[in-house]
């Protein structure tokens, strides 16, 4: 009875404190975090702002820099190299304390990233990485996912499958990062499977109509292709049109990746596509906001901390397709406008 008088007592004086302690406690660490962030301001630069991935990016950075009281701007090149160049060193003088930005390739924008670096300016590259490192990179780790894509293939049409081994890739801008990298991982795969044919590698430009034209005459000159890989699901659009157009939807494995907008569930669900790779775009906003937040309260300056931060990407087919399983390009190109 004495210990239970002994624990109600004190019981009863903790109840008593705890809300004088809760009047004294508060977070120690929130008001430095949110000053580092505060007035800051943030320049995006993707290549256009017209299709899903750079809409979902620049959606999810923009509503959380308001959030924090931050500045938001935007460019849109809208495909154009020089436009981006051009872009970037205006931002140079004007100084922001974060250029995110999306190479077109990997040399066009390097010395301006590095120069940006060198007076102080965060810089996080999105998807496309250039020829030099910055604060951070946010991609997916486009060669460890061209690999497993090939593997994908070879599981389709390579050895002990009773097909003609035969197989259309079809490119991107050659140096544009996505591209380049993914078709690296590709090629080591099937050079370890040589039964695999590659009858044809072609760059499209990120341009569907460009890989449409291809895929035809691919089908044309090789009826019996086993698959086809498209680098990116926006290109692929063409790519599996002709493929469904040629009405060997049924025989070909068409594979292809990209950031997981409702378009890429659409085109599975309908057949346009056989598989993908999404690694998320949305995801990828968070990644970046993460990287930028990282870089300001870290407050040593434009390039003093530099990091890969490989998005999570996932395999699907049709059978993976739900409600809700892809988001609204839409939703996103709002919160831009």
């Amino acid at each position: 009875m004495k210990a239970l008088s002994l624990a109600l007592t004190a019981s009863v004086a903790l109840t008593a404190a705890l809300p004088a302690l809760a009047q004294e406690m508060k977070d120690p660490f929130r008001d430095a975090a949110l000053e580092s962030l505060k007035g800051k301001k943030i320049a995006y630069l993707p290549i256009s702002i017209g299709f899903d991935l750079a809409q979902a990016w620049g959606g999810v950075v923009k509503q959380q820099s308001q959030v924090y009281g931050m500045e938001f701007s935007s460019q849109d090149p809208n495909w154009s190299t020089d436009a981006m160049a051009q872009g970037f060193t205006a931002l140079l003088a004007e100084k922001p304390d974060v250029i995110v930005t999306q190479n077109p390739d990997m040399q066009s924008l390097a010395r301006l990233m590095k120069q940006a670096n060198s007076q102080g300016i965060v810089v996080v590259q999105l998807n496309m990485a250039g020829a030099v490192q910055t604060d951070a990179v946010v991609a997916p780790d486009f060669i460890g996912m061209g690999e497993q894509i090939a593997q994908k293939v070879v599981e389709k049409c390579g050895k002990g499958t009773d097909t003609s081994h035969k197989v259309a890739l079809v490119q991107g801008v050659l140096t544009g990062g996505v591209s380049f990298y993914q078709v690296q991982g590709i090629e080591k795969v099937f050079k370890e499977n040589p039964e695999i044919q590659l009858v044809s590698s072609q760059a499209a430009d990120w341009d569907a109509s460009k890989a449409r034209a291809i895929t035809e005459t691919v089908l044309q000159q090789h009826p019996d292709v086993c698959a086809v890989i498209d680098v990116w699901d926006g290109q692929g659009v063409g790519t599996g049109a002709a493929i469904k157009q040629a009405g060997l939807s049924e025989k070909v494995f068409f594979i292809t990746s990209g950031g997981g907008a409702q378009s890429m569930c659409d085109m599975l669900k309908d057949g346009t596509f056989s598989a993908a790779y999404n690694y998320n775009a949305v995801g990828m906003g968070r990644d970046a906001w993460t990287a930028i937040m990282v870089a300001l309260q870290n407050k040593q300056g434009g390039g003093a901390i530099k990091t890969q931060m490989y998005s999570p990407y996932r395999y699907m087919t049709a059978a993976d397709v739900k409600d809700g399983t892809c988001w609204n390009a839409e939703d996103y190109a709002k919160i831009l406008r």
